[in-house]
């Protein structure tokens, strides 16, 4: 695990919801860690699921007095670590993928998410999602896009934790359905996709690194947009910082602080605890 950070079993959940909210946060999100990992990850919809559960004491005990966002997605299901179902020749079976989504979304919904994210990068997830929460009488769920998610090694350290053993996530390639670096254009086309397939509000991640993209989507399109600072960059500056490099305390503060000048309106962080406690 990476300095600062762990997984959370179940029975910790109320008690560090209690720490956020004393510390000015209202918003969290979960991702769920599976006791057993399966060949599709088809389990992750399942009512009595880790996120499910966590979602029921979590809304149970503090009702909205936090509001409560859902990863979700297959990756950390499934053997392979992909974030959609593999078919027989190897590769991603997106209109697969989209009903397992779609499923885990309105499992979500079912347990009290506020706010469901779908994270796996497939074309039409959006809508899928909508139409299947709609369905079901969910029509106040919203829905996050994580639209725009770049292919970049800085998941690496969260992979580490919550990926099968049977998954060698070094090497993972998830360059066929996540963003190139080089492609600026395509992040404001898979935006404009989500807000016309129904999304709330869109992500992207990483967030450092991506600041001009940020910026220029703000700019662009004025719609609520969120960032991630994902485990990459929450482990350079905690690195860097434990081998005297850098002040750490300054670095988190001014990662963050460029997030929100770039424009974003959301922020999930590892450092949200910390940036709460300096801004007393």
């Amino acid at each position: 695990m990476m300095p600062g950070t762990t997984t959370m079993p179940l029975s910790e959940t109320i008690n560090q919801v209690q720490k956020v909210l004393d510390a000015g946060i209202s918003s969290i999100i979960i991702f769920g860690i599976p006791s057993k990992h399966y060949l599709t990850g088809c389990h992750a919809s399942k009512k009595n699921g880790i996120v499910q559960r966590a979602v029921q004491l979590v809304k149970n005990k503090f009702g909205n007095l936090v509001t409560v966002i859902t990863d979700v997605c297959l990756c950390q299901y499934n053997f392979s670590g992909h974030c959609g179902v593999l078919s027989d020749n190897g590769k991603i079976d997106n209109d697969s993928t989209l009903r397992f989504l779609s499923e885990i979304a309105l499992s979500h919904a079912k347990a009290g998410a506020d706010i469901v994210a779908p994270s796996s990068m497939m074309d039409g997830q959006v809508l899928s999602i909508r139409n299947s929460l709609d369905k079901y009488g969910f029509t106040e769920t919203k829905i996050l896009s994580f639209s725009v998610k770049f292919h970049s090694s800085l998941y690496v350290p969260f992979r580490s934790a919550i990926f099968s053993k049977k998954c060698n996530y070094t090497k993972l390639d998830k360059s066929s359905y996540q963003i190139a670096y080089t492609n600026q254009k395509e992040t404001i086309r898979e935006i404009q996709n989500d807000i016309r397939e129904g999304a709330d509000m869109v992500m992207v991640k990483p967030a450092m690194s991506y600041l001009d993209i940020i910026y220029m989507i703000k700019e662009k399109l004025n719609f609520p947009l969120a960032v991630q600072n994902v485990s990459g960059e929450y482990a350079m500056i905690k690195a860097a910082a434990r081998r005297g490099w850098i002040e750490e305390q300054n670095a988190k503060v001014n990662s963050i602080a460029s997030m929100k000048r770039a424009g974003a309106d959301k922020i999930i962080s590892y450092f949200a605890m910390d940036i709460a406690k300096y801004l007393e």
